[in-house]
C-alpha cells in the first residue's frame, strides 16, 4: 500500500487512542493548548485499549503461582498467557523462552550476567547504552559507526574474523536508532554473526512499536523491548530467545518463584534446586499488570495491522522531514543518508540555538514535548555532532545559556497514536521559532533551559 493510499483511506490512517490525548497545559504566553506528546521514544502514551483491558482485570488481581484461590489462579493463567501472546507477536521458535523484566535495560542485563565465561561480545558505538554498557564481565569489542547498512556488515564481518577462533560470542545489534529513527540491517548482522559461529540479540525498544518482529524471520538468537515504549505502562519488558544460555546461568535474581526446591545440608548449609524454565529469572512476586499490559498492546498493535501502522507513520515521517528540509538553519542528523528507512524518530539542531533552549520553547510557548540532550546514546551523537570523542555531555541539557553552542540535539518521535496536528503544529513552530524567535526568556536552572518566570 502506497502512502497515498493509506493518507486517503481514513480507516487505514486514523491514529491509534492513546491516553492524554486531550490533555491541556498551560502556555507562559498565556492560555492553554492541547499538549502535542512527540516523544514516543522516550515513553509511548499507554493505549486507551491497554488502559481498559487493566482496569477491567485490576478487581481480580492476586498473587500468582502461589495461591489457591480463585483469584491467584486466575492472575496465574493471565499472566501465563500473557507469555505465549508475546511469544507469538515475536515470532517465538518452539524451545524459546519468553522472560519478563523490568525493561530493555533489565533484559540486556539479565543476558549480560547469562553469558558463558570468556564470552567475546561486539557491539557498535551506535547502540544505546542499555546495549553498550552491559558487558561489563566479557570481553568488549566496540565497532566504529557505520556510514550505510552495507557497511555495518562489512564492519561486523571483518571484526569477527579478526578474532578467530574464539570461544563464545554475541553480536548485539540494534534495531532502530533511538537517535535517528534509521533501520538497521538485522537479518544480515544476524547472519554474519552465525557464520562466524556467534549468537545476536536484538535491541528491539524502538523497533517492536513501528514495525513487526519476527526472531524466526530475522534468525536473532534474543530480542529484547520494554513495554513503556511499545504503548503499555508499568514498568515491565521482555527478553525473549534461545533458552540454554539462561538455563545454564545463575539466576538472574535469587528468591522465591526461581527456586524448585531449597534444602538445608547437614552441614548448615542451603542446597538450591532452580527452575529451568523462565520462571528461573523472575524471582520475587512478577509484576502482573505490567505483563498483562504489554501483551494487550501486543494483541492490539496486531489487530490494527503493521502494515496500516507502517503506512501511517511513513506518511508522518515524511511530513516532518519534508517540513524540516524547508528550514535552512535545520540540520537532520543521520548515518545512513535521506534514502534510508527508518521509524519516526528524527533528531536535528538548528543553527545558531542552544537545543535545550530550542526545546524549552517548544513546550512553553507552543505546548509540544520533545526531547534534548544526547539520548542515552554518547558516543552515536558525538559522532554525528562532529564533536571531539572526549567532550563532555550528559544525557540532558548540559549548562549552556540559551544561545550558546552545546553538545546536544533535539528529538522528535510520534507512533500510533500521534494526530495529524500535532506534526503539522510541530513543524509549524520550528519554523516560527527560527525565523522570529522566542518570544519569552529563558534560563539555566539545575542543568535546564527553563521560562524566566523571575520579572
Amino acid at each position: 500500500m502506497s502512502v497515498s493510499t493509506a493518507v486517503a483511506d481514513q480507516s487505514v490512517c486514523a491514529s491509534l487512542p492513546v491516553l492524554g490525548r486531550d490533555v491541556t497545559v498551560p502556555l507562559v504566553t498565556g492560555g492553554e493548548v492541547t499538549y502535542a506528546a512527540l516523544d514516543y521514544a522516550a515513553s509511548a502514551p499507554a493505549l486507551q485499549r491497554v488502559w481498559d483491558d487493566v482496569a477491567a482485570y485490576a478487581p481480580y488481581y492476586g498473587s500468582v503461582h502461589r495461591g489457591a484461590g480463585y483469584l491467584s489462579q486466575l492472575s496465574t493463567d493471565l499472566f501465563e498467557n500473557a507469555r505465549r501472546t508475546v511469544a507469538e507477536f515475536l515470532g517465538c521458535r518452539d524451545g524459546d523462552q519468553v522472560v519478563f523484566t523490568r525493561s530493555t535495560t533489565d533484559s540486556l542485563n539479565l543476558l549480560a550476567a547469562a553469558l558463558p565465561a570468556d564470552c567475546q561480545v561486539f557491539v557498535f558505538e551506535t547502540e544505546h547504552h542499555a546495549s553498550l554498557l552491559p558487558w561489563r564481565n566479557a570481553r568488549v569489542t566496540y565497532l566504529d559507526a557505520p556510514s550505510s547498512p552495507r557497511q555495518a556488515v562489512e564492519t561486523l564481518e571483518r571484526a569477527l574474523a579478526d578474532r578467530e577462533p574464539y570461544g563464545p560470542a554475541l553480536v548485539c545489534v540494534t534495531g532502530a536508532s533511538n537517535v535517528t529513527g534509521e533501520l538497521w540491517p538485522v537479518r544480515e548482522l544476524a547472519a554474519a554473526a552465525h557464520a562466524h559461529g556467534a549468537r545476536s540479540v536484538l535491541d528491539a525498544a524502538q523497533l517492536a512499536p513501528h514495525h513487526p518482529v519476527s526472531v524466526a524471520d530475522l534468525d536473532v538468537d534474543w530480542v529484547a523491548f520494554s513495554g513503556h515504549k511499545l504503548y503499555a505502562p508499568f514498568g515491565s519488558g521482555v527478553l525473549a530467545g534461545r533458552a540454554d544460555w539462561l538455563r545454564e546461568a545463575d539466576p538472574y535474581l535469587a528468591g522465591g518463584g526461581a527456586s524448585r526446591k531449597v534444602a538445608r545440608r547437614t552441614d548448615g548449609g542451603v542446597d538450591v534446586e532452580w527452575h529451568e524454565s523462565a520462571a528461573r529469572h523472575e524471582a520475587g512476586s512478577p509484576n502482573v499488570i505490567g505483563a498483562y499490559s504489554i501483551a494487550s498492546a501486543c494483541t492490539a498493535l496486531t489487530e490494527a495491522g503493521f502494515d496500516n501502522l507502517v503506512a501511517r507513520e511513513q506518511y508522518l515521517i515524511e511530513k516532518v522531514r519534508t517540513g524540516l528540509a524547508e528550514v535552512p538553519e535545520v540540520r537532520i542528523l543521520s548515518l545512513f543518508g535521506d534514502d534510508a528507512p527508518r521509524v519516526g524518530v528524527i533528531s536535528f539542531v538548528v543553527e545558531g540555538w542552544n537545543s535545550s533552549h530550542f526545546a524549552a520553547a517548544l513546550s512553553a510557548e507552543y505546548g509540544i514535548g520533545v526531547r534534548d540532550g544526547l539520548f542515552c546514546a554518547h558516543p552515536l551523537l558525538r559522532t554525528l555532532l562532529g564533536s571531539d570523542p572526549q567532550t563532555q555531555g550528559e544525557c540532558g541539557a548540559p549548562e549552556a545559556a540559551p544561545g550558546e553552542k552545546s553538545l546536544n540535539a533535539i528529538r522528535v518521535s510520534f507512533g500510533a497514536g500521534t494526530p495529524d496536528e500535532h506534526v503539522e503544529r510541530f513543524v509549524d513552530a520550528v519554523r516560527e521559532l527560527v525565523q522570529d524567535g522566542a518570544r519569552w526568556n529563558y534560563r539555566t536552572e539545575d542543568g535546564r533551559c527553563v521560562p524566566d518566570t523571575s520579572a
